[in-house]
Protein backbone atom coordinates (compact mmCIF):
# COMPACT_ATOMS: atom_id res chain seq x y z
CA UNK A 1 0.00 0.00 0.00
CA UNK A 2 1.50 3.24 -0.98
CA UNK A 3 -0.04 6.37 0.61
CA UNK A 4 1.03 10.59 0.82
CA UNK A 5 3.83 11.31 2.89
CA UNK A 6 1.93 13.18 5.38
CA UNK A 7 -0.98 10.16 5.52
CA UNK A 8 -1.17 8.35 8.33
CA UNK A 9 -0.54 4.64 6.96
CA UNK A 10 -2.01 3.16 10.11
CA UNK A 11 -5.54 4.79 9.92
CA UNK A 12 -7.50 3.73 7.48
CA UNK A 13 -9.45 6.91 5.42
CA UNK A 14 -12.17 4.61 4.56
CA UNK A 15 -14.24 1.60 6.30
CA UNK A 16 -14.18 -1.39 4.16
CA UNK A 17 -18.33 -0.98 3.81
CA UNK A 18 -17.46 2.53 2.59
CA UNK A 19 -15.21 1.57 -0.16
CA UNK A 20 -18.17 0.26 -2.71
CA UNK A 21 -19.79 4.04 -1.71
CA UNK A 22 -16.75 5.50 -2.43
CA UNK A 23 -15.91 3.80 -6.14
CA UNK A 24 -19.15 5.09 -6.80
CA UNK A 25 -19.58 8.71 -5.82
CA UNK A 26 -17.38 11.12 -3.45
CA UNK A 27 -18.40 10.23 0.39
CA UNK A 28 -17.75 12.52 3.15
CA UNK A 29 -16.46 11.37 6.92
CA UNK A 30 -15.60 13.23 9.35
CA UNK A 31 -12.25 14.82 9.85
CA UNK A 32 -12.01 13.18 13.25
CA UNK A 33 -10.97 9.40 12.06
CA UNK A 34 -7.57 11.15 10.65
CA UNK A 35 -7.11 13.88 13.53
CA UNK A 36 -8.33 16.63 11.81
CA UNK A 37 -11.07 19.23 12.30
CA UNK A 38 -12.47 19.59 8.83
CA UNK A 39 -15.14 17.07 7.24
CA UNK A 40 -13.24 15.29 4.69
CA UNK A 41 -14.26 14.65 0.64
CA UNK A 42 -13.20 11.03 -0.34
CA UNK A 43 -12.76 9.77 -3.86
CA UNK A 44 -11.61 5.91 -4.53
CA UNK A 45 -10.88 4.99 -7.97
CA UNK A 46 -10.18 1.35 -9.66
CA UNK A 47 -6.52 1.76 -11.61
CA UNK A 48 -3.86 -0.84 -12.69
CA UNK A 49 -4.82 -4.27 -14.77
CA UNK A 50 -7.41 -5.39 -13.45
CA UNK A 51 -8.42 -2.87 -11.25
CA UNK A 52 -6.33 -5.19 -8.71
CA UNK A 53 -5.02 -1.30 -6.83
CA UNK A 54 -7.57 1.00 -5.61
CA UNK A 55 -6.79 5.02 -5.11
CA UNK A 56 -8.30 6.50 -2.31
CA UNK A 57 -8.27 10.74 -2.39
CA UNK A 58 -9.44 12.81 0.63
CA UNK A 59 -9.95 16.99 0.79
CA UNK A 60 -10.68 18.70 3.54
CA UNK A 61 -14.00 20.69 2.82
CA UNK A 62 -13.87 23.45 5.88
CA UNK A 63 -12.84 25.81 3.53
CA UNK A 64 -15.11 25.03 0.82
CA UNK A 65 -18.40 25.41 2.78
CA UNK A 66 -17.10 28.23 4.46
CA UNK A 67 -17.04 29.95 1.08
CA UNK A 68 -20.39 28.81 0.13
CA UNK A 69 -22.03 29.80 2.78
CA UNK A 70 -20.16 33.25 2.76
CA UNK A 71 -21.43 33.19 -0.90
CA UNK A 72 -25.18 32.11 0.33
CA UNK A 73 -25.41 34.83 2.92
CA UNK A 74 -24.13 37.45 0.43
CA UNK A 75 -26.66 36.32 -2.30
CA UNK A 76 -29.54 36.46 0.07
CA UNK A 77 -28.70 39.97 1.66
CA UNK A 78 -27.69 41.76 -1.64
CA UNK A 79 -29.89 40.31 -4.18
CA UNK A 80 -33.14 42.05 -3.04
CA UNK A 81 -30.74 44.88 -2.82
CA UNK A 82 -30.38 44.75 -6.67
CA UNK A 83 -33.22 43.88 -7.67
CA UNK A 84 -34.87 46.52 -5.95
CA UNK A 85 -31.91 49.40 -7.20
CA UNK A 86 -32.83 47.91 -10.80
CA UNK A 87 -36.30 48.20 -10.08
CA UNK A 88 -36.10 51.79 -9.07
CA UNK A 89 -33.58 52.53 -11.83
CA UNK A 90 -36.04 51.08 -14.45
CA UNK A 91 -38.81 52.84 -12.61
CA UNK A 92 -37.13 55.91 -12.90
CA UNK A 93 -35.82 55.85 -16.66
CA UNK A 94 -39.71 54.57 -17.83
CA UNK A 95 -41.59 57.40 -16.05
CA UNK A 96 -38.86 59.65 -17.51
CA UNK A 97 -39.73 58.32 -21.16
CA UNK A 98 -43.09 58.40 -20.71
CA UNK A 99 -43.48 61.60 -18.98
CA UNK A 100 -44.31 63.39 -22.40
CA UNK A 101 -46.90 60.94 -23.01
CA UNK A 102 -48.39 61.40 -19.90
CA UNK A 103 -48.84 65.42 -20.55
CA UNK A 104 -50.22 64.72 -24.16
CA UNK A 105 -53.00 62.56 -22.21
CA UNK A 106 -54.06 64.83 -19.76
CA UNK A 107 -53.90 67.73 -22.06
CA UNK A 108 -56.10 65.73 -24.81
CA UNK A 109 -58.54 65.36 -21.62
CA UNK A 110 -58.53 68.75 -21.11
CA UNK A 111 -59.97 69.83 -24.32
CA UNK A 112 -63.54 70.17 -25.36
CA UNK A 113 -63.84 70.96 -28.18
CA UNK A 114 -65.34 74.49 -27.89
CA UNK A 115 -62.36 76.54 -27.61
CA UNK A 116 -59.91 78.00 -29.98
CA UNK A 117 -56.67 77.62 -28.43
CA UNK A 118 -57.02 73.67 -27.87
CA UNK A 119 -53.31 72.31 -28.11
CA UNK A 120 -51.14 70.04 -26.98
CA UNK A 121 -47.39 70.74 -25.39
CA UNK A 122 -44.91 69.87 -27.59
CA UNK A 123 -42.15 68.43 -25.57
CA UNK A 124 -38.35 69.61 -26.02
CA UNK A 125 -36.88 66.24 -27.34
CA UNK A 126 -37.00 65.89 -31.12
CA UNK A 127 -38.03 62.20 -30.94
CA UNK A 128 -41.04 60.80 -31.93
CA UNK A 129 -43.20 61.78 -29.58
CA UNK A 130 -42.24 65.42 -30.13
CA UNK A 131 -43.56 64.24 -34.02
CA UNK A 132 -46.85 63.09 -32.55
CA UNK A 133 -47.49 66.43 -30.96
CA UNK A 134 -46.84 68.46 -33.62
CA UNK A 135 -48.85 66.18 -35.80
CA UNK A 136 -52.09 66.15 -33.37
CA UNK A 137 -51.58 70.17 -33.06
CA UNK A 138 -52.11 69.75 -37.02
CA UNK A 139 -54.64 67.76 -36.38
CA UNK A 140 -56.17 70.16 -34.15
CA UNK A 141 -55.59 73.18 -36.30
CA UNK A 142 -57.38 71.70 -39.34
CA UNK A 143 -60.27 70.56 -37.22
CA UNK A 144 -61.09 74.03 -35.48
CA UNK A 145 -60.97 75.69 -39.05
CA UNK A 146 -63.38 72.66 -39.78
CA UNK A 147 -65.56 74.05 -37.03
CA UNK A 148 -65.24 77.29 -37.65
CA UNK A 149 -66.41 77.03 -41.27
CA UNK A 150 -69.51 75.51 -40.24
CA UNK A 151 -69.80 77.77 -37.56
CA UNK A 152 -69.99 80.56 -39.86
CA UNK A 153 -71.88 78.84 -42.35
CA UNK A 154 -74.89 77.95 -40.06
CA UNK A 155 -74.94 82.26 -38.71
CA UNK A 156 -74.49 82.76 -42.51
CA UNK A 157 -77.66 80.99 -43.46
CA UNK A 158 -79.63 81.99 -40.31
CA UNK A 159 -78.71 85.66 -40.71
CA UNK A 160 -79.64 85.63 -44.36
CA UNK A 161 -83.03 83.74 -43.52
CA UNK A 162 -84.08 86.58 -41.47
CA UNK A 163 -84.61 88.91 -43.95
CA UNK A 164 -86.91 87.32 -46.25
CA UNK A 165 -89.03 85.54 -42.91
CA UNK A 166 -89.31 89.40 -41.83
CA UNK A 167 -90.84 90.12 -45.48
CA UNK A 168 -92.86 87.28 -45.11
CA UNK A 169 -94.56 87.72 -41.69
CA UNK A 170 -94.98 91.91 -43.01
CA UNK A 171 -96.85 90.71 -46.43
CA UNK A 172 -98.96 88.03 -43.85
CA UNK A 173 -99.99 90.88 -41.36
CA UNK A 174 -100.48 93.12 -44.26
CA UNK A 175 -103.00 90.63 -45.63
CA UNK A 176 -104.55 89.65 -42.73
CA UNK A 177 -105.26 93.36 -42.02
CA UNK A 178 -107.06 93.36 -45.51
CA UNK A 179 -108.99 90.73 -44.94
CA UNK A 180 -107.36 88.38 -47.49
CA UNK A 181 -106.18 85.07 -47.60
CA UNK A 182 -108.42 83.63 -44.91
CA UNK A 183 -106.92 80.35 -42.92
CA UNK A 184 -104.23 80.65 -45.35
CA UNK A 185 -102.72 83.33 -44.06
CA UNK A 186 -102.98 82.51 -40.76
CA UNK A 187 -101.07 78.88 -41.68
CA UNK A 188 -98.44 81.04 -43.47
CA UNK A 189 -98.06 83.01 -40.57
CA UNK A 190 -98.06 80.50 -38.23
CA UNK A 191 -95.01 78.58 -40.13
CA UNK A 192 -93.18 81.99 -40.58
CA UNK A 193 -93.52 82.37 -36.78
CA UNK A 194 -92.04 78.90 -36.43
CA UNK A 195 -89.12 79.75 -38.83
CA UNK A 196 -88.38 82.76 -37.69
CA UNK A 197 -87.89 81.10 -33.88
CA UNK A 198 -85.67 78.55 -35.39
CA UNK A 199 -83.32 81.39 -37.23
CA UNK A 200 -82.93 82.84 -33.91
CA UNK A 201 -82.34 79.49 -31.80
CA UNK A 202 -79.45 78.77 -34.55
CA UNK A 203 -77.79 82.21 -34.41
CA UNK A 204 -77.58 82.06 -30.65
CA UNK A 205 -76.09 78.54 -30.86
CA UNK A 206 -74.00 79.73 -33.37
CA UNK A 207 -72.79 82.91 -31.52
CA UNK A 208 -72.36 80.96 -28.37
CA UNK A 209 -70.02 78.17 -30.06
CA UNK A 210 -68.14 80.80 -31.67
CA UNK A 211 -67.74 83.28 -28.82
CA UNK A 212 -68.75 81.84 -25.81
CA UNK A 213 -70.02 84.51 -22.99
CA UNK A 214 -67.44 86.64 -24.04
CA UNK A 215 -68.32 90.08 -24.88
CA UNK A 216 -71.76 89.90 -22.45
CA UNK A 217 -70.16 90.32 -18.78
CA UNK A 218 -72.82 88.97 -16.26
CA UNK A 219 -74.65 90.22 -13.96
CA UNK A 220 -77.15 89.58 -10.78
CA UNK A 221 -80.23 88.74 -11.90
CA UNK A 222 -83.29 88.95 -9.80
CA UNK A 223 -84.66 85.71 -10.62
CA UNK A 224 -88.34 86.10 -8.91
CA UNK A 225 -88.57 89.07 -11.10
CA UNK A 226 -87.91 87.10 -14.37
CA UNK A 227 -90.57 84.12 -13.50
CA UNK A 228 -93.20 86.39 -12.54
CA UNK A 229 -92.07 88.13 -16.68
CA UNK A 230 -92.52 84.54 -17.51
CA UNK A 231 -95.73 83.84 -16.24
CA UNK A 232 -97.11 86.95 -17.36
CA UNK A 233 -96.32 85.92 -20.54
CA UNK A 234 -97.88 82.42 -20.37
CA UNK A 235 -101.16 83.27 -19.42
CA UNK A 236 -103.83 82.07 -21.32
CA UNK A 237 -105.27 78.39 -22.37
CA UNK A 238 -103.27 75.53 -21.37
CA UNK A 239 -102.22 73.65 -18.59
CA UNK A 240 -102.32 76.18 -15.11
CA UNK A 241 -98.62 77.58 -14.79
CA UNK A 242 -98.12 78.74 -11.25
CA UNK A 243 -94.54 79.94 -9.38
CA UNK A 244 -93.83 78.89 -5.95
CA UNK A 245 -91.56 81.51 -3.90
CA UNK A 246 -88.95 79.50 -1.73
CA UNK A 247 -88.89 81.19 1.86
CA UNK A 248 -85.53 83.46 2.70
CA UNK A 249 -84.02 86.08 0.17
CA UNK A 250 -85.07 86.04 -3.05
CA UNK A 251 -82.48 84.41 -5.43
CA UNK A 252 -80.18 86.02 -7.58
CA UNK A 253 -78.23 84.58 -10.14
CA UNK A 254 -75.48 86.03 -11.14
CA UNK A 255 -76.20 85.31 -15.51
CA UNK A 256 -77.87 87.99 -17.77
CA UNK A 257 -81.43 89.05 -17.58
CA UNK A 258 -81.67 87.98 -21.49
CA UNK A 259 -80.08 84.58 -20.71
CA UNK A 260 -82.46 83.66 -17.98
CA UNK A 261 -85.22 84.63 -19.54
CA UNK A 262 -84.44 82.27 -22.89
CA UNK A 263 -84.04 79.61 -20.32
CA UNK A 264 -86.86 80.13 -18.44
CA UNK A 265 -89.39 80.29 -21.78
CA UNK A 266 -87.72 77.64 -23.39
CA UNK A 267 -88.24 75.31 -20.06
CA UNK A 268 -91.28 76.73 -19.14
CA UNK A 269 -92.88 76.23 -22.80
CA UNK A 270 -91.36 72.83 -22.97
CA UNK A 271 -93.33 71.76 -19.80
CA UNK A 272 -96.53 73.29 -21.10
CA UNK A 273 -96.44 71.67 -24.62
CA UNK A 274 -95.96 68.48 -22.53
CA UNK A 275 -98.66 68.87 -19.44
CA UNK A 276 -101.40 67.44 -18.62
CA UNK A 277 -103.03 69.85 -16.54
CA UNK A 278 -100.44 71.43 -14.09
CA UNK A 279 -96.89 73.70 -14.66
CA UNK A 280 -94.99 74.44 -11.63
CA UNK A 281 -92.07 76.58 -11.21
CA UNK A 282 -89.48 76.40 -7.66
CA UNK A 283 -86.41 79.02 -7.40
CA UNK A 284 -84.38 78.64 -4.18
CA UNK A 285 -81.03 79.58 -2.81
CA UNK A 286 -79.14 77.12 -1.97
CA UNK A 287 -75.46 77.05 -0.61
CA UNK A 288 -73.92 80.05 -2.79
CA UNK A 289 -76.08 78.26 -6.15
CA UNK A 290 -79.75 79.21 -7.24
CA UNK A 291 -81.87 76.19 -7.92
CA UNK A 292 -84.69 76.78 -10.52
CA UNK A 293 -86.99 73.86 -10.75
CA UNK A 294 -89.65 73.59 -13.52
CA UNK A 295 -92.28 70.45 -12.94
CA UNK A 296 -94.54 69.12 -15.07
CA UNK A 297 -97.54 66.48 -14.69
CA UNK A 298 -96.68 65.28 -18.20
CA UNK A 299 -95.95 61.74 -19.72
CA UNK A 300 -92.04 62.81 -18.64
CA UNK A 301 -88.96 61.39 -20.40
CA UNK A 302 -87.60 57.65 -19.89
CA UNK A 303 -83.92 57.82 -17.82
CA UNK A 304 -81.99 56.25 -20.89
CA UNK A 305 -83.56 59.39 -23.04
CA UNK A 306 -83.17 62.62 -20.55
CA UNK A 307 -79.49 62.93 -21.32
CA UNK A 308 -79.87 62.35 -25.12
CA UNK A 309 -82.45 65.08 -25.53
CA UNK A 310 -80.22 67.65 -24.96
CA UNK A 311 -78.38 66.87 -28.20
CA UNK A 312 -79.26 69.26 -31.10
CA UNK A 313 -81.86 68.39 -33.03
CA UNK A 314 -83.14 65.49 -31.21
CA UNK A 315 -86.86 65.20 -30.56
CA UNK A 316 -88.38 62.14 -29.25
CA UNK A 317 -90.71 59.82 -31.41
CA UNK A 318 -93.58 60.65 -29.37
CA UNK A 319 -92.96 64.73 -30.40
CA UNK A 320 -91.87 64.51 -34.04
CA UNK A 321 -95.32 65.94 -34.90
CA UNK A 322 -94.53 69.43 -35.96
CA UNK A 323 -97.55 70.73 -34.14
CA UNK A 324 -96.29 69.12 -31.04
CA UNK A 325 -93.26 68.73 -30.83
CA UNK A 326 -89.93 71.94 -30.96
CA UNK A 327 -87.28 72.29 -33.05
CA UNK A 328 -84.78 69.95 -30.91
CA UNK A 329 -83.09 72.85 -29.96
CA UNK A 330 -84.59 74.67 -27.13
CA UNK A 331 -83.13 72.48 -24.40
CA UNK A 332 -79.28 72.65 -26.15
CA UNK A 333 -79.77 76.20 -25.70
CA UNK A 334 -81.12 76.11 -22.16
CA UNK A 335 -77.70 74.01 -21.26
CA UNK A 336 -75.49 75.72 -23.34
CA UNK A 337 -76.62 79.27 -21.71
CA UNK A 338 -76.71 77.64 -18.07
CA UNK A 339 -72.95 76.88 -18.75
CA UNK A 340 -71.56 79.53 -20.58
CA UNK A 341 -72.09 80.89 -16.82
CA UNK A 342 -71.01 78.06 -14.95
CA UNK A 343 -74.23 76.52 -14.14
CA UNK A 344 -75.85 73.18 -15.84
CA UNK A 345 -79.16 72.09 -16.17
CA UNK A 346 -80.60 68.46 -15.50
CA UNK A 347 -83.55 66.34 -15.81
CA UNK A 348 -85.17 64.29 -13.67
CA UNK A 349 -88.22 62.59 -12.04
CA UNK A 350 -90.82 64.97 -11.35
CA UNK A 351 -92.95 64.68 -7.69
CA UNK A 352 -96.02 65.42 -10.11
CA UNK A 353 -95.09 62.18 -11.89
CA UNK A 354 -93.86 63.98 -14.77
CA UNK A 355 -90.80 65.54 -16.05
CA UNK A 356 -88.23 67.67 -13.40
CA UNK A 357 -86.07 70.50 -15.33
CA UNK A 358 -83.46 71.57 -12.11
CA UNK A 359 -81.12 74.58 -13.59
CA UNK A 360 -78.28 74.98 -11.39
CA UNK A 361 -76.91 78.81 -11.39
CA UNK A 362 -74.11 80.15 -9.79
CA UNK A 363 -75.64 83.15 -7.04
CA UNK A 364 -74.92 86.72 -6.94
CA UNK A 365 -75.27 88.63 -4.06
CA UNK A 366 -78.42 88.45 -1.84
CA UNK A 367 -81.55 91.03 -2.62
CA UNK A 368 -83.84 91.95 -0.14
CA UNK A 369 -87.29 90.61 -0.80
CA UNK A 370 -89.86 93.07 -2.73
CA UNK A 371 -92.87 93.91 -0.65
CA UNK A 372 -94.94 95.24 -2.93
Amino acid sequence: MSASPGADRLTPILERHELAGALAHPVSVPGSRLGVSSELRVTATRVGTGDRHTVIVAEPIADLTRSQDTLLRTLLISYPLVLALLGLIAWRVIGAALRPVEELRSAAERISGSGRDDRLPVPASRDEIHALAVTLNSMLDRLGAAREREQDLVADVAHELRSPLASMRLQTDVARRLGEGGELVDGVDAEVSRMSSLVDDLLLLARLDAHGPAGTPAEAVDVGRALAEVAESHVGPGPRFTVESSPGPAPVAWTRPDELRRILDNLVDNARRHATAEVRVTARSDDGRVLVLVDDDGPGIPADDRERVFERFTRLDDARARDAGGSGLGLAIVRELARSRGGDVRLGESPTGGLRAEVDLPAARAMPVDDE
